[in-house]
């Protein structure tokens, strides 16, 4: 949390440098006592000591130097975002939910966010919000990019790919989960007490399984022996789930079922033994109704495997915005980056 404040805390400071910078360009007044020079030939003083006076140029000379590009594609990537989002609400929403659950953390520990953010820079809890709001836009727009299949990050076949392996009908089930008992990991007999659990589980799952050809219903025998309390309740049922919602071995089981038959065998899993019974499964969704959800999942594996693809992407977003840097120097000094 430290590291992001502190992080947050360079950039600000890098850009209210530079907006520093601008007012004296533009001429305006600060705090009403001080003229700012307006710029002529960058020679105007901007301070002084004895001895020596310190123009504007020498100000931007050693702002450049420091990461002057970093402020400058900060103030560059505002202007886009305030071009491409036009419904700020989630970014709105995210910061506020970001401030919200950072403060409880501090207020859990006793300590005073207003204070740490002070020393990195900050005003107070507004200006940081302010700062998070602006990030969390700036992700947005380079997400919308991100999922564009005309910029290369995700490409159509790895859309089609993910569709044909990934997007699947509804399923609706009913199952039983029989789970063995936890052994305590520091008992010296746990590896005997670990097997004699699993045995016991899958003794009673493949006594489920007898009841169940005996006649038995299914909904009864869930409220009686599903260790899963929170679908027993409805006699095992689960509605609407999809392959990324439960474990490969449930899915695949339930899958090769027919509509309205059991597994005749238990299905072992990390959770311990399923009984499953299938109800049915939705046809599958076109690719087109399915393009986002595979979009969302496919931006998620990016973003996870390469922590620069935001970078990656503003890149691509500037120079499709033609973004043409005129002080060689700071362009050369992006197109390092």
């Amino acid at each position: 949390m430290k590291d992001f404040i502190k992080n947050k805390k360079v950039q600000l400071s890098l850009l209210c440098i530079v907006l520093v910078v601008c007012s004296f360009l533009v001429g305006k007044h600060f705090n009403n006592t001080k003229t700012i020079p307006v710029l002529k030939d960058g020679t105007e003083v901007i301070a002084k000591v004895d001895g020596k006076d310190f123009s504007i140029t020498e100000l931007y000379e050693e702002l450049k130097e420091k990461n002057g590009s970093v402020a400058l594609t900060s103030i560059v990537d505002s202007y886009i975002s305030s071009k491409e989002l036009k419904d700020t609400t989630e970014a709105s929403e995210y910061a506020d939910s970001y401030v919200a659950n950072l403060k409880a953390q501090y207020e859990y520990y006793k300590k005073d966010l207003e204070s740490e953010l002070k020393q990195y820079g900050y005003k107070g809890l507004d200006q940081f919000r302010e700062t998070v709001y602006k990030d969390r836009v700036n992700q947005l727009v380079a997400e919308k990019y991100i999922k564009n299949t005309e910029y290369g990050f995700i490409t159509e076949s790895e859309v089609k790919d993910y569709y044909k392996e990934n997007i699947t009908g509804a399923m609706t089930a009913r199952y039983i989960l029989i789970a063995p008992e936890e052994v305590d990991t520091n008992d010296e007999n746990y590896t005997t007490k670990k097997e004699e659990s699993e045995a016991k589980a899958l003794a009673e799952a493949n006594e489920v399984i007898e009841k169940l050809k005996k006649g038995e219903k299914f909904e009864d025998l869930a409220k009686k022996h599903s260790d899963d309390k929170t679908t027993a309740a409805e006699g095992g049922l689960f509605s609407g789930f999809s392959k990324k919602d439960v474990v490969s071995e449930f899915w695949d089981a339930s899958v090769a079922l027919e509509d309205g038959k059991y597994t005749t065998e238990p299905v072992k899993s990390s959770y311990g033994y399923f009984v499953i019974l299938r109800v049915k499964q939705d046809k599958k969704p076109s690719l087109e109704d399915s393009r986002e959800e595979c979009l969302k999942s496919l931006l998620s594996e990016k973003v996870s495997n390469d922590s620069e693809i935001y970078d990656k992407a503003w890149k691509k977003i500037r120079k499709a915005y033609n973004l043409e840097i005129i002080d060689t120097e700071l362009e050369k000094t992006y197109n390092e980056k």
